[in-house]
């Protein structure tokens, strides 16, 4: 499936943002950890936010697989460009799919344009990637349900209106994940959000901890208007978000990929340019052979999706390959430019600082494996 000619000008449009606005000044706010704000307000204004958003609530609408491309292209720029629309894209996605009528009238129109941004909070500081030791809980109350517990590593946190909480709505429940459920939350009273913790890359946009103290939300922000189904409906909004981070080491490994190119052709040893020398060039035609099979991989899982399929096995399969194909041609070219790629005055470094992440966000790749072999012998049993 090709994209439209309208998602094909979407993601022309990307790639001019990030080669005129942000490839020539994305160190100052990298290098300083400064939140960008003005290329935030420009993703608004050009309608980033809105792209999983239906176009009758004023989002751009575009398919799963076009929202990759865009993704990667961002990415490409930089990586905290494309972490600053992924959960506010998830939480999208949730809500359009899952959502009352009233949930959708009420978000989905801000959410478009931006003036209500979005993150999603799974991950607690005891539990890692094992969402069935969660201790996050909403009880009843006399205003619906009071939250009590804390989520940790959460993107975006400081600068979100609106978190998709996965909690324990039944602690009874038995498998555990059977009294969990997606409650949509405000900031308010009840809810601290840390400063922003310390990071190897990923710089720029914050993750935080958020502390629940008796935060009180009312009945209806319990995403669909039905609590203890969270669960199905995360895992449904975390193929979107497994084919975004995938496509977020695409950009990381597309940037490193055509610095070493680049670098390649300029570079002279020897009399010759040193792409020449066969040790560089075999790394370069294996980095730009793992770039592409990590590309179709994501687009195969997206196209999955599109189908209306499940693709959780293929979102699983692309995040982990292309993420572990990302670490692995940022390193390249950090060979490719020998002692320069160790230096700040040249963007590979950040690329190696910055692909680490899709290798343990949004499930580590050691749990991902774990979840492809499950599925595979669910998918083939004799």
């Amino acid at each position: 499936m090709s994209l439209t000619s309208d998602e094909q000008d979407m993601v022309a449009l990307v790639a001019d943002f990030v080669d005129q606005r942000v490839r020539g000044n994305v160190r100052e706010f990298d290098e300083n950890d400064i939140y960008p704000e003005e290329f935030i307000d420009e993703m608004k204004r050009l309608g980033f936010f809105g792209l999983l958003a239906p176009a009758e609530y004023g989002g751009v609408d575009i398919s799963t697989a076009a929202f990759a491309r865009v993704t990667e292209e961002l990415a490409r720029g930089w990586m905290s460009l494309a972490g600053a629309i992924g959960g506010h894209s998830v939480i999208t996605y949730l809500i359009k799919t899952f959502g009352t009528q009233e949930q959708k009238n009420n978000y989905l129109p801000k959410m478009a344009d931006g003036s209500i941004r979005a993150t999603m909070a799974l991950t607690e500081p005891s539990g890692g990637s094992d969402l069935q030791a969660m201790r996050t809980y909403a009880t009843p109350s006399s205003e619906g349900y009071s939250i009590t517990g804390s989520k940790t590593w959460i993107s975006n946190a400081a600068h979100s209106g609106l978190i998709g909480l996965l909690c324990i709505t039944d602690r009874e429940a038995s498998p555990a994940h059977n009294g969990m459920s997606v409650i949509l939350v405000e900031p308010g009273e009840g809810l601290t959000i840390s400063k922003k913790l310390p990071k190897l890359g990923y710089r720029g946009v914050e993750a935080c901890e958020l502390v629940f103290d008796g935060r009180e939300v009312p009945g209806t922000a319990v995403l669909g208007g039905v609590p203890h189904l969270g669960w199905g409906q995360m895992m449904r909004g975390l193929e979107v978000g497994r084919i975004q981070v995938a496509a977020r080491a695409l950009g990381v490994g597309q940037a490193a990929l055509d610095a070493a190119i680049r670098y390649a052709q300029e570079r002279e040893s020897f009399g010759k340019p040193i792409w020449k020398h066969q040790s560089v060039g075999n790394l370069i035609a294996d980095m730009g052979t793992k770039q592409q099979a990590a590309r179709l991989l994501t687009l195969d899982a997206a196209q999955k999706l599109d189908r209306g399929e499940r693709a959780d096995l293929e979102a699983g399969m692309a995040k982990l390959f292309a993420s572990e194909t990302a670490m692995q041609i940022a390193l390249d070219s950090i060979r490719v430019h020998g002692g320069y790629g160790y230096s700040k005055e040249y963007d590979v470094e950040r690329y190696f600082r910055d692909a680490p992440l899709m290798i343990v966000g949004e499930g580590t790749n050691e749990i991902q494996r774990n979840v492809i072999a499950a599925q595979l012998i669910a998918r083939n049993k004799i």
